[in-house]
């Protein structure tokens, strides 16, 4: 069973930086798509950065300049380093993957799918989530 952890959030002044971990398990072989959402409460959940298997990466609007996101493949971990965080990044941050089962014993290729960061039902594995809160 694939399940993916979150961790690195907190509460931060305006201005500050967090790294978010994401760690993951239940699965072997396959590549695949991940990526960052956020959600705040009574509003949509918003891609935030997205990588996919051959390391290009994608960043929303608000991400760009200040969010690095990164995969480290031997250790099964997402990470997104937050550069210049501001009030309204307060959220909570999810981790997602775009894995797909093959035959036992072999795994799958997942790319990403179009427009990654809006194609928020193509991903089937998600954390629990981890609050971020940035004060002025």
């Amino acid at each position: 069973q694939v399940q993916l952890v979150e961790s690195g959030g907190g509460s931060v002044q305006a201005g500050g930086s967090l790294r978010l971990s994401c760690a993951g398990s239940g699965y072997t072989d396959s590549e695949y798509c991940m990526a960052w959402f956020r959600q705040v409460p009574g509003q949509e959940r918003e891609g935030v950065a997205g990588i996919d298997i051959d390391g290009t990466t994608y960043y929303g609007d608000s991400a760009k300049g200040r969010f690095t996101i990164s995969k480290d493949n031997a250790k099964n971990t997402l990470d997104l380093q937050m550069n210049f965080l501001k009030p309204e990044d307060t959220a909570m941050f999810y981790c997602a993957a775009r894995i797909t089962e093959g035959p036992p014993g072999r795994g799958t290729v997942n790319y990403c799918p179009d427009a990654p960061l809006a194609a928020i039902d193509e991903y089937n594995y998600w954390g629990q989530g981890t609050q971020v809160t940035v004060s002025s």
